[in-house]
């Protein structure tokens, strides 16, 4: 669950992490109040979960609270990268004097974390990267040991920081580590981490990316999601613990174990080249103990969507058997009635494959179609979708 910057702000000064004071506003009239009782000069920041907000227009300095009413006028309603703003940040400004970079995060490929830092922030980190590597350092993070004061030294100077500056922001480094493992995170980033005029060291902007999979170890975690601008059909997958990613095809999938889920979105995209580059709908993995009340969750949420014109169920009897899938198809198409419109192409195989294809061979439903295999499946179902 990627956080907005009012909520990232607000948990690193959970953490003792130097911020600037901050209030959220949803109107012109409620910014002015914010920056009426910040007093100074105040900076609006558009809250969205996308970068370049200021290169749309999204952050706009303003001298006095009138000033302030204006910016947030123009930002909220603003569309940044299909992100519309609704609400904007009244953050106090600074006098910034130099702008770093540092962030931490979860480096899958080699099962430990990675810390990048710089002395050249403010920037598109990424284009740094490309642009010049030289400049990132990247130190790997021992998990079990993580960012001690002495890790965050050796981080400081291998980005470069000078004599004076490091043991300063190796310290900021050390409370955003604790942010970072205190939440369970997967990446904490600050960019920029600036150095005041006055010589403070402060994140001035950040992004937290969280866990959800360490959800219940933090059940306070559920007031920092944004359920209006949930997309409804993975919120409603959410109900049922369904694990469903929304995609941009026609063909929708359900498998059990993400592997085989992974390989379907493959094939049907494969086989859809030849059918009008029709391309999968959405990833949906009912997991290896799926019963057949899952099986008939996930068919609502993915016939619910308006972009699929046809579903591909693959599935490989192990845990679950062919019998409890057929009997959740057929269960979910009689719940679903006459709002069920969309072919279903069906491909069972392994634990009680055949007591499977004959309990939908018997119920005999217009919308399904059975595939003997993985290949003839997803043709078939681009076919349908194409059609």
């Amino acid at each position: 669950m990627d956080l907005y910057e009012y909520q990232a702000r607000d948990l690193f000064e959970k953490y003792e992490v130097p911020v600037l004071a901050g209030i959220i506003a949803d109107t012109p009239e409620e910014a002015k109040a914010a920056a009426e009782k910040l007093g100074g000069v105040v900076v609006v920041k558009a809250q969205v979960k996308t970068g370049g907000r200021g290169k749309a227009g999204g952050v706009k300095v303003a001298k006095n609270p009138d000033e302030a009413f204006e910016a947030a006028q123009a930002i909220l309603g603003l569309d940044i990268k299909g992100h519309v703003v609704k609400r904007v940040m009244v953050a106090a400004g600074a006098k910034i004097a130099k702008e770093f970079y540092f962030s931490v995060l979860l480096d899958r490929a080699n099962r430990s974390y990675l810390s990048l830092s710089s002395v050249e922030g403010g920037m598109e980190i990424e284009e740094l990267a490309v642009e010049r590597p030289d400049a990132l350092a990247r130190i790997e993070v021992d998990p079990l040991e993580g960012i001690t004061p002495e890790k965050a030294l050796e981080i400081a100077k291998a980005a470069k920081f000078d004599d004076e500056l490091a043991p300063k922001v190796a310290d900021v480094f050390v409370k955003l580590f604790n942010v970072y493992k205190g939440e369970d995170a997967t990446l904490v980033e600050v960019n920029p981490l600036i150095q005041s005029e006055d010589g403070d060291i402060i994140a001035l902007d950040g992004k937290v990316s969280l866990d959800e999979n360490a959800g219940f170890r933090h059940p306070e975690h559920e007031e920092l999601e944004d359920k209006d601008a949930a997309d409804p059909l993975e919120a409603k997958a959410k109900q049922h613990d369904l694990n469903y990613v929304k995609l941009d095809g026609q063909v929708g999938i359900i498998g059990n174990g993400a592997g085989l889920v992974m390989s379907t979105l493959d094939v049907v995209a494969y086989a859809g080249e030849n059918h009008g580059g029709v391309k999968p709908a959405n990833f949906l993995d009912i997991g290896g103990g799926a019963s057949a009340t899952v099986m008939a969750a996930g068919l609502d949420v993915i016939l619910g969507d308006e972009q699929v014109k046809s579903v591909f169920v693959n599935v490989f009897g192990g845990i679950t058997s062919c019998v409890a899938v057929a009997e959740g198809i057929v269960k979910a198409l009689e719940i679903l009635g006459d709002a069920a419109t969309k072919p279903l192409v069906v491909r069972l195989d392994g634990n009680q494959v055949e007591e499977g294809r004959a309990i939908l061979a018997a119920a005999n439903h217009p919308l399904v179609t059975l595939a003997a295999g993985m290949d003839e499946g997803a043709d078939k179902a681009a076919e349908l979708a194409n059609a």
